[in-house]
């Protein structure tokens, strides 16, 4: 395999759990850490089993930020000359190819983003970007104008502009990695599983170890702790018949159990899960219901009765306003990560039961 520099995207605010994970598994040396990205010289295959990224591509060429002005737009034709003259395809190729990707180069679909106010769209820096490159490679290209999916077997390019440099990237995967194909249903809620597979690393899961899900929805943060080898107890509960049966069939051929309960009083023993992880109904998406409508402190005492002594939960948080019922229930909060999902501010914690005091029977 020849040495490559790979950029993982993330949900902002997962940066560090990403560059964490990726050197973890050996992949590769970190060489930046940027505004949801981690960039790093690749040392080992696969590089698609990153399970906090939300995708993976191979860095094709730089050049400078053309700028947010008028004169930035009437730039976009030399910006895409200067990125897309740049790009050595052959090599990219070769080595979509060793890391887990097709070879060839058949069809051109371009995503841009960019940071800050611009006299352009990203449509038109897709546009100009991406009839150079199918120029240069002799194939059709795909615009994103119309929202209508690109033709099988098109490559996916993606354009960063940061305001100090734009970035040409080329997708090692046919399909974003956070498009898990297990994910077969759906429900309003659902989470990200990049997210939920962020959320199982921080809770620690241990072989052995009981995890309980209270409102599990269509089941991805078991599936995440499946997927990622926890070799662990997998139970979830949901009130909605709807979520119940779609995390079932998300969840077959995997050591998920999962069945119908209020996450207000769950259907287990005190005591009895080491790990705890959720993403509740806190009224965004999804309403709560049963006893968690008359009552939300109660899903914390509910958590605080489950949970082993020295046991651990993992929470997704609309915001921190509270923490202070986790504390009165004596749970304690030892880690807070601040994401953004969907332009929204949401907030991982961990927090942890208080172990019996030594010496206690």
């Amino acid at each position: 395999m020849t040495a490559a520099s790979l950029v993982a995207r993330c949900v902002h605010g997962l940066e560090p759990t990403l560059a964490a994970e990726i050197l973890r598994r050996g992949l590769g040396v970190i060489t930046h850490i940027g505004h949801r990205e981690v960039r790093f010289r690749a040392s080992r295959l696969p590089a698609l089993g990153l399970r906090t990224a939300d995708d993976v591509f191979l860095l094709a060429a730089q050049g400078p930020d053309v700028g947010t002005t008028r004169q930035g737009a009437a730039a976009l034709a030399g910006l895409a000359a200067t990125l897309a003259g740049a790009a050595d395809l052959a090599a990219l190729a070769r080595l979509r190819g060793e890391h887990g990707g097709p070879r060839g180069l058949t069809g051109v679909e371009v995503s841009a983003s960019f940071l800050g106010r611009r006299a352009f769209t990203r449509y038109d820096v897709e546009d100009a970007v991406g009839r150079v490159l199918a120029g240069r490679l002799g194939v059709g290209y795909h615009s994103r104008r119309g929202a209508v999916a690109p033709p099988p077997g098109h490559s996916g390019w993606r354009v960063t502009l940061d305001g100090e440099r734009a970035t040409l990237l080329l997708r090692i995967a046919e399909r974003p990695l956070h498009r898990r194909d297990y994910k077969r249903q759906s429900v309003p809620g659902t989470l990200h599983p990049p997210l939920a597979a962020a959320m199982v690393a921080m809770a620690g899961v241990e072989p052995g170890d009981t995890v309980l899900d209270p409102c599990c929805g269509a089941g991805t943060l078991l599936i995440e702790a499946a997927r990622q080898g926890a070799a662990a107890r997998l139970y979830g509960f949901d009130l909605a018949g709807r979520a119940v049966a779609a995390a079932r069939e998300n969840a077959a051929g995997l050591p998920v159990a999962v069945a119908r309960a209020d996450a207000g009083r769950l259907p287990v023993r005190d005591g009895v899960a080491h790990r705890v992880l959720a993403n509740p109904p806190w009224g965004g998406q999804v309403a709560p219901g049963g006893l968690l409508a008359a009552s939300p402190a109660r899903w914390w005492a509910e958590v605080r009765r489950v949970l082993a002594p020295g046991g651990a939960a993992v929470v997704l948080l609309p915001g921190v306003g509270d923490l202070p019922l986790a504390l009165r229930q004596g749970l304690t909060p030892v880690h807070l990560q601040r994401v953004r999902i969907a332009g929204a501010e949401s907030f991982l914690v961990r927090l942890t039961a208080p172990r019996p005091a030594r010496g206690a029977r």
